[in-house]
């Protein structure tokens, strides 16, 4: 019902001028004003830089941020244009920062290939950065202009002069932190993964990462490109036979593909258009795997492997164990988004999948050992999948709201609303039991586990479904698990991880977010999986009481009180130690509690992790505990 003094005439028509519509809608540009999209203000200057190398203008860029948070994207390439534009009347270099839709990147002749194809890119950073600054190098001078919140602060100035062969772009922002509001910095770490994969997947552009923050300095260059990308994520893993490289170009639309089997059980292929990460995959993915699925098919039927009486192998049947990157190059890419996590030209999939098809099927024919090695995964994978699709049957809910199955130890909550329901994982019946009495019978579900769940990395999903302690998991979350995960049959909210704050707590947890990271991704993508946070430590002092969560936090506290005074310290080992009250009020009331949310911020680094802690590889896990064995916390002796 319309409000009844609403005005809506000519005068309540808004027209937002130039870059206000990006600062009034941030979310249409960049996702949002989160750490997520404070990341991708860095990816779409760095993607400029990138797209300089793919027009075959630029072979070095480098990244640094400041200690103000600043951040620098400096590259080698021609420098944008600052001659005046014929038809707005500025610098092209103010057209390109200050007007949406504006670059080289239309009409053909600027790039033939690029990944910001949107023209809003680095303009959409100028908008949301409290101050920006842009110097270009070209024709023997070095041209400069500053903008603040997308304004520019008076003309492309001339500051000084260079070498003619030295030209290039440098960017320098600082994100506005009107509406990037929130105690979040740049992370090292997330940085890295991107510009990693960046060097991947453009073979031969050297990327420098300069963090003056943390005094850190890393290079990222690959002759090899996407096949040193297969090797880099396999080098924990038995691969069955060398790496497959394709490459080939139809109607000015390149793809390349690199691909090996190995011993794993699980897929590991990542997908990139026009060097971008394309993370929910696209036409170029589906033709990948149609082809893979195809050709191994017809080479065991023409090898009498699969007989006539013998189903096809399934898409997941030839995916296990799959490591693979697909890169596509496209003068014209559809994203699904501003994004660009989904590629949606359709030509794609047909030339990718004739070209992947093609080139891998002369590989199992001149390589007979390899084609072997790969059928009889398929084979075994196929096998497994039968048993395992048996074994789910026995343990799926009947809808999602009630079922037969529900494990006999879980203890359920009255509310039916799966937006207000939460799930606690808890370790032990002895903390089962303390979660089960001092819970929100209403909303608050608790399902103890027996002990250590199977270590599901090393293990295919039928064996995976024998386990006593997945199966009740399952069931109780209702949602079915691996290809037959449906995240609408999920009865609570949020699921929480609720273990001990030692070492065999964390290990525990380490085995279940392997588990759900595994067969249950979309449970994490979707923000339902957390992890709680009980304290440390009880201290006492003069009648009161205080809990703790961190030892920095115990420490603190401890210098803060008079020297002379008697304090109780109380350290918590287990959550069966605590009380339900105190387990109540510490970790479980939503007035009181600390939630971790767990997320995926690089998928192909959480894949290698998971791989590299939880698998069957034991040197780079001892090389893992021994770098790192100075940054453990809170650990029992």
């Amino acid at each position: 019902m319309a409000q009844e003094n609403a005005s809506y005439k000519a005068k309540d028509i808004q027209v937002l001028e130039g870059l206000e519509a990006v600062r009034r809608r941030p979310g249409m540009y960049v996702g949002g004003t989160d750490i997520k999209a404070l990341h991708h203000l860095v990816y779409e200057v760095v993607d400029n830089a990138i797209d300089e190398a793919l027009a075959g203008s630029c072979d070095e860029v480098t990244i640094t941020i400041h200690q103000d948070e600043s951040v620098t994207v400096r590259d080698n390439g021609r420098g944008i244009p600052v001659d005046i534009h014929p038809q707005m009347k500025i610098s092209a270099l103010e057209v390109v920062m200050t007007k949406l839709h504006a670059g080289g990147k239309f009409g053909g002749s600027g790039y033939k290939v690029s990944g910001g194809l949107h023209g809003v890119g680095v303009s959409a950073v100028n908008a949301l950065s409290e101050w920006c600054e842009v110097e270009v190098r070209r024709n023997g001078k070095i041209h400069l202009q500053r903008y603040e919140r997308g304004y520019p602060q008076g003309k492309v100035k001339v500051t000084g002069k260079t070498n003619v062969d030295d030209t290039g772009t440098s960017v320098t922002f600082r994100y506005d932190t009107s509406l990037f509001v929130g105690e979040f910095s740049f992370k090292f770490e997330t940085l890295v993964h991107r510009f990693r994969e960046m060097a991947f997947v453009t073979r031969g552009v050297k990327i420098r990462f300069i963090d003056e923050r943390v005094n850190k300095e890393l290079t990222f260059y690959f002759e090899g490109g996407i096949s040193s990308f297969v090797r880099y994520m396999n080098r924990n893993r038995h691969g069955l036979h060398k790496i497959v490289y394709i490459e080939k170009t139809i109607e000015n639309i390149s793809v390349e593909a690199a691909i090996q089997y190995t011993d794993a059980f699980t897929e590991s292929v990542y997908a990139f258009a026009n060097t971008i990460n394309t993370i929910d995959g696209g036409t170029h993915l589906t033709g990948l795997r149609s082809a893979l699925t195809r050709v191994i098919n017809d080479y065991a039927r023409k090898n009498n492997i699969l007989k006539n009486n013998d189903a096809n192998f399934s898409g997941d049947d030839t995916r296990e164990g799959l490591t693979a990157i697909v890169s596509i190059k496209h003068p014209e890419p559809q994203f699904e988004s501003q994004t660009k996590v989904k590629l949606m030209n359709p030509e794609v999939q047909t030339y990718a999948q004739q070209i992947v098809g093609e080139a891998f099927s002369t590989f199992l024919e001149e390589n007979p050992a390899a084609a072997k090695a790969i059928v009889r995964k398929c084979l075994t994978s196929a096998r497994a999948r039968s048993a395992a699709r048996k074994a789910r049957d026995l343990i799926i809910r009947k809808s999602a709201l009630e079922s037969l199955t529900l494990p006999g130890k879980l203890a359920d909550c009255s509310e039916r609303d799966s937006s207000k329901t939460e799930l606690y994982i808890v370790e032990g019946d002895s903390a089962g039991g303390s979660a089960k009495q001092g819970r929100d019978r209403h909303f608050q579900a608790i399902l103890p586990l027996r002990g250590k769940i199977l270590n599901t990395e090393r293990a295919r999903l039928d064996k995976i479904l024998g386990n006593n302690e997945v199966k009740a998991m399952i069931s109780a979350l209702g949602t079915g698990v691996g290809e037959n995960f449906d995240v609408s049959g999920l009865r609570y909210g949020r699921v929480i991880i609720m273990t001990d704050a030692d070492v065999d707590g964390s290990h525990i947890r380490t085995l279940l977010l392997t588990f759900f990271f595994r067969y249950m991704q979309p449970l994490i993508d979707d923000g339902h999986l957390y992890i709680a946070q009980p304290p440390l430590y009880l201290i006492t002092h003069k009648r009161k009481s205080r809990y703790v969560y961190t030892e920095e936090e115990k420490e603190q506290f401890i210098k803060s009180i008079d020297k002379g005074d008697k304090i109780g310290l109380q350290r918590y080992k287990g959550l069966g130690e605590m009380n339900p009250t105190q387990l109540w009020e510490t970790t479980m009331d939503p007035e009181n509690r600390t939630l971790l949310l767990v997320t995926i911020e690089d998928a192909t680094e959480a894949d290698r992790t998971f791989d590299m802690l939880m698998g069957a590889a034991v040197p780079p896990r001892r090389r893992f505990i021994q770098t790192h064995a100075q940054d453990v916390r809170n650990l029992d002796v």
